[in-house]
């Protein structure tokens, strides 16, 4: 009989506390943070820590954006064509909500720092690509994950090496450009190549994908490029963005993955994060269901291909806690 020691276990935090009130014909599905949240709680009841996640601070913030732009934005004084370029009204619930993105993401990669901490951690929320030092656009207020690795590089000297695994169907364009002249910090985008919205950026890898591409086209260049990416950089902290709009009931995805084509991909992600025993901190990112509509077959595919981002999160944790005869 084996039984398994208790290692710490993964930690999953969230921000759907911080709703904003969307109109019925917006097409945002804010609700999907919630059913996300609420599902894994139920399913990992002893596979993970939930945790609310804080807000961030002003000085968090100003690591990576512009300091009148965070102040415009914390005292709500974006103007209408930005807040249109950003996809969300203004207001108290939108400022809770972009900084509780930012502080979600930070509060993970800090997780794994403290003291017994676990190798995953994760935001279910966050993953806000497209924002850039003075603007946002595309439901991206700040980036999460540039504020995050920011934080990290000035509060822990022994990480030198960060590894952004950008898998959204759309590309890191505002992380390519906030670390252009960071060495340390290295941004890998692979993205659909028919699905930009706004001028392309460079990261410092980009893979495009062509439209139409199914699971054996997009894994088969995944599964190519990671490996020997992994082994050159040697990370000492990896963030995945694990969006899941490369998928066939995506509003706005165009690359027909099947729910098992997207699992074969987190997994590369996971397989090689375990191979080199990095600590990883997973965020949410794109999934737009065709129909919105609650219980509709495209909203359930989307939550449930969110939520095998998160399964595999918490089941890479327990892989890693020691097992006794």
């Amino acid at each position: 009989v084996y039984k398994r020691q208790m290692g710490p276990r993964a930690i999953f935090y969230y921000n759907d506390v911080f709703r904003v009130d969307l109109p019925d014909n917006h097409r945002f599905p804010m609700g999907k943070y919630e059913s996300v949240r609420r599902s894994l709680q139920n399913e990992l009841r002893e596979g993970a820590v939930f945790r609310v996640s804080p807000t961030a601070t002003f000085d968090e913030l100003c690591t990576t954006h512009a300091r009148s732009y965070v102040e415009r934005v914390l005292n709500d004084e974006l103007t209408r064509d930005e807040l249109r370029r950003i996809g969300f009204p203004g207001g108290p619930q939108s400022i809770a909500r972009a900084t509780s993105s930012v502080g979600g993401t930070l509060a993970a990669a800090r997780a794994l720092f403290e003291p017994g901490a676990p190798r995953v951690t994760a935001h279910i929320a966050g993953g806000t690509h497209h924002a850039f030092w003075d603007r946002g656009e595309g439901y991206c207020v700040f980036s999460d994950i540039a504020v995050a690795a920011n934080c990290i590089l000035r509060e822990q000297p022994s990480v030198r090496s960060c590894l952004v695994v950008d898998c959204d169907v759309h590309q890191g364009n505002g992380n390519a450009v906030l670390f252009k002249d960071e060495h340390r910090v290295f941004t890998f985008s692979m993205h659909c190549a028919g699905n930009y919205f706004s001028p392309v950026e460079a990261s410092d890898l980009d893979i495009e994908v062509p439209i139409g591409a199914g699971d054996a086209e997009y894994c088969g260049k995944l599964e190519a490029v990671l490996p020997p990416l992994f082994h050159a950089l040697a990370p000492q902290l990896v963030f995945f963005q694990g969006g899941v709009d490369p998928l066939a009931n995506d509003r706005y995805g165009k690359l027909q993955l099947s729910r098992a084509g997207l699992r074969r991909r987190n997994e590369a992600v996971f397989g090689l994060c375990a191979q080199h025993g990095v600590p990883l901190v997973v965020t949410m990112g794109g999934g737009y269901p065709r129909d919105m509509r609650a219980g509709s077959a495209d909203t359930f595919q989307v939550i449930q291909a969110h939520m095998d981002v998160y399964r595999g999160a918490a089941q890479l944790q327990n892989n890693a806690a020691r097992w006794a005869r």
